[in-house]
């Protein structure tokens, strides 16, 4: 029953350590007991690089979210001022375009999320499918093969193909950024519940009915594996110990919060939540990104997609005074108090970026950090939310992409494809592909390590 049994009596632990229980799968954090088992193979340990993408709907207000200086010495703007404190850990890239593939107009939402990730502009049409391979997941296919979970697409809105779609396109292509093959998008998963049981349930448990019980009765997934849990303490030294602690707490800390949306959604039944979703969204946002987190430590996946918001977006922001739903004000025709107002969403959400890159600069992984061993892309798939313009959208790379990035500069370039950014992104992930989209060539690479 328990899978690391026989490892606790040797040297190391294997990565692939989990504690099971009734119902349930714990995957372990990287611990410097299992370090020894690497370097048995390689002469250095090489750190583990993950892919992130944190996108946000309906474009933005680009004066206030553009730097007007390239380089280290550049001023950050309203928009991006929550993101001080980690300067050194994300560029701001511009000059990468989005335009649209020859031959299918219109559609500006549609294409907005569909091509950022895809680098393919959907076709005018309800029912037929075309958007190619989404860059998340031509990593899925690679990294997966080490991972329990191939990848995981997020999202605080519903992942149903109704509501609000862009006029003439089937709904997937605002609801979703990634996709297997041109017909096959993938839903996102907005339930915290859902995420959390499919991260630390154990899907070969075969009984079903002992972890509905525990549900019901708002116990612990990590009641199961008290025990095996104490005795791998007890073999541990007291670095791993420490943090072995953290990290469970972690996923108890998490797993509360949820039950606590649970209760309070059953008790309150005007609350127009599903059980597991928090009814505030910063709420509800900050325990996706608590989830993602875990994700990563674990290393159950490295290739996470969350999506704060649907293109089109009716989403409204009372808890910062803005009660108007977004995507009507994003078409602001200049009006000041328009624009006042998306402007205040578009640092709403950057702020919340900020509370994910503080977690992970705070999560340790290996001889660094979870934000030094990720490639994370935050952006929109179009620039002025009044024009559409789909030209010089707004694009952070953030994280130390284990050794292949550095931040704290705004690098510009000129009028490139985001297409090119990502096959060099695929290149330093060790996955080559000759073309993707529209790409007419691709990055050099030094521009993103280029630091201060």
């Amino acid at each position: 029953m328990i899978a690391f049994k026989k490892s606790i009596s040797r040297r190391t632990i294997s990565r692939r350590a989990m504690l099971r229980g009734v119902g349930t799968a714990v995957a372990l954090p990287l611990l410097d007991s299992m370090i020894p088992s690497f370097t048995a193979r390689a002469a250095t340990t090489i750190p583990v690089n993950r892919f992130g993408v944190v996108y946000v709907p309906n474009g933005m207000i680009m004066e206030n979210y553009l730097p007007a200086k390239e380089g280290p010495d550049y001023e950050l703007t309203p928009t991006l001022k929550a993101l001080e404190p980690f300067r050194e850990h994300f560029q701001v890239l511009s000059g990468l375009n989005c335009t649209p593939t020859p031959g299918r107009p219109g559609g500006a939402h549609a294409k907005a999320s569909t091509r950022f990730l895809t680098d393919i502009s959907p076709p005018t049409s309800e029912t037929w499918l075309d958007a190619g391979i989404s860059v998340d997941q031509i990593l899925a296919q690679q990294l997966g093969k080490q991972t329990q979970l191939a990848s995981l697409e997020l999202g605080i809105e519903s992942g149903e193909t109704s509501g609000s779609c862009d006029t003439g396109y089937a709904c997937p292509y605002t609801n979703t950024l990634s996709w297997t093959g041109p017909a096959t998008p993938l839903p996102t998963q907005n339930n915290p519940r859902l995420v959390f049981e499919r991260l630390f349930g154990d899907s070969r448990s075969t009984e079903p009915k002992e972890r509905a019980a525990r549900m019901r009765e708002q116990k612990s997934i990590l009641d199961s594996v008290t025990e095996e849990a104490a005795r791998l303490q007890g073999s541990l030294p007291q670095a791993d110990r420490s943090k072995l602690t953290e990290y469970l707490d972690s996923i108890r800390g998490v797993e509360r919060r949820i039950q606590i949306a649970e209760k309070e959604n059953r008790e309150v039944p005007l609350v127009d939540h599903p059980e597991g979703i928090p009814a505030s969204w910063e709420d509800h946002l900050k325990l996706m990104f608590d989830l993602v987190v875990l994700a990563y430590q674990s290393d159950l996946t490295r290739v996470i997609t969350v999506m704060l918001g649907h293109e089109q977006s009716g989403m409204t922001y009372p808890q910062i005074g803005v009660p108007d739903a977004h995507h009507p004000i994003s078409h602001h025709q200049h009006e000041p108090e328009k624009v006042a107002k998306t402007a205040k969403i578009n640092a709403y959400h950057v702020q919340m970026f900020a509370y994910l890159l503080d977690k992970l600069r705070a999560t340790p992984d290996g001889d660094g950090t979870l934000l030094d061993h990720i490639t994370l892309i935050y952006g929109a798939g179009i620039a002025d939310s009044n024009s559409h313009a789909p030209v010089n959208i707004p694009f952070l790379l953030a994280g130390g992409g284990a050794g292949n990035l550095k931040g704290g500069r705004h690098t510009h370039f000129k009028d490139v494809p985001l297409a090119n950014l990502h096959l060099t992104l695929l290149d330093q992930f060790g996955v080559n592909w000759d073309r993707i989209g529209d790409s007419t060539g691709r990055v050099e690479p030094a521009m993103l390590a280029l630091g201060r």
